[in-house]
């Protein structure tokens, strides 16, 4: 199996169907375990649930250095309501632009790191080798990594870390952390002629919506994530129009910075919100930071053609990543968001990607892997 073209390669990874729910991302993670076998990568696979596995390849490793990881993901978002204008399967070429769900968020991305991973080996034997982390699972908030990295999966050691996520070949060195939680109220049915018989539950979780919508994080500005923000962005209620509802929740999604620890933070909501409803957590990830003056920022930035005294960069990221999960696991290497998508085409209709930006990105991966061992020295 060759896919030397990394554009047939992308089409081939946007025609698997992985929309998650439910993912499916079982016949995607042995096709390219297939192709890296053949190049010969060592493959295994972390099962998160049926049909649903994370790849795990691994090329080059020694005792010398530890190896840089690529990471991407699998898993894309549904097409959405709207209609399409190409088939969001078919991978359509048009313009100069790949259309299909996934070709920016992200499997233009994990094209670019599976043909970049495979020439630099044809190349030479980079030092530290190269580990591949294409994980199921993650739109949902990290699931599949979280799952692999409590399941006692032995990942090894790591230097630094690069995530494929759309960032149009600009490298970003963090991206503010993510606390979902599920706010829920319990009341009473009654018919609604007879309101004072029953216990609105409703009445409740608008009394705690209210309070968050004027909620104070009191935290200093992060300099690299600034401040942290909250949202209500679901709310469900009631079973009929003329009951007293007896059940209302709603989801709170926290981004936060550095400054506050989410202890912190779920203490002051607990407290705020007070004993009229209680809270569940969903989703509980730290923020991912890295220090410009680390060797292999400065690499990266070299190899991408950014000078920072001239240029300015967004550095922070407002959306998250599986690098919450694996920057933690490896002990706070440095860890960049790197990738050929476009941002703002991320989770929409007619989503594309710019031929051009998935090939200067294998560039980009290829350059970075064959430097990267030199840091080591």
């Amino acid at each position: 199996m060759i896919f030397e073209d990394v554009i047939s390669l992308t089409r081939k990874l946007i025609s698997f169907n992985t929309i998650n729910p439910e993912g499916n991302e079982q016949e995607i993670a042995i096709f390219v375990g297939k192709l890296l076998s053949e190049n010969g990568f060592a493959v295994n696979y972390h099962q998160l649930a049926k049909n649903r596995l994370t790849l795990i390849a691994e090329k080059g490793l020694t005792s010398l250095s530890p190896p840089i990881v690529l990471t991407g993901h699998f898993d894309t978002v549904p097409f959405g309501e709207k209609h399409w204008k190409e088939d969001p399967l078919s991978g359509t070429i048009k313009d100069g632009k790949i259309y299909g769900r996934g070709s920016s968020d992200m499997k233009g991305g994990l094209a670019a790191m599976i043909v970049a991973s495979l020439q630099v080996f044809k190349e030479s034997v980079p030092l530290g080798g190269v580990r591949l982390i294409f994980t199921a699972g993650e739109e949902p908030g990290c699931i599949g990594a979280k799952h692999l990295a409590e399941s006692g999966y032995d990942l090894g050691k790591a230097g630094a870390i690069i995530v494929g996520e759309p960032t149009s070949n600009v490298p970003a060195i963090g991206h503010k952390g993510a606390l979902y939680l599920k706010v829920s109220a319990s009341g009473k049915t009654s018919h609604s002629s007879m309101p004072e018989l029953g216990n609105n539950a409703i009445y409740k979780a608008a009394r705690a919506i209210t309070k968050i919508e004027n909620f104070k994080f009191r935290a200093d500005r992060d300099e690299l994530h600034g401040f942290p923000t909250i949202n209500v962005g679901l709310v469900n209620g009631g079973k009929n129009l003329n009951s007293v509802p007896d059940h209302a929740e709603f989801t709170i999604d926290v981004r936060s910075t550095d400054k506050l620890k989410h202890s912190e933070i779920l203490g002051r909501l607990t407290l705020e919100l007070g004993n009229e409803v209680s809270i569940e957590k969903l989703v509980d990830l730290p923020a991912v930071s890295s220090s410009e003056t680390s060797p292999f920022v400065q690499l990266v930035y070299t190899v991408c053609g950014i000078d920072t005294e001239k240029t300015t960069i967004q550095k922070s990221l407002p959306y998250m990543t599986d690098g919450a999960v694996l920057q933690q696991l490896y002990n706070g290497i440095p860890t960049i968001i790197l990738g050929p998508g476009q941002p703002e085409m991320a989770h929409q209709t007619d989503e594309f990607c710019y031929i051009s930006k998935i090939e200067e990105a294998v560039t980009i991966y290829r350059n970075i892997i064959l430097k990267y061992g030199g840091i080591y020295l």
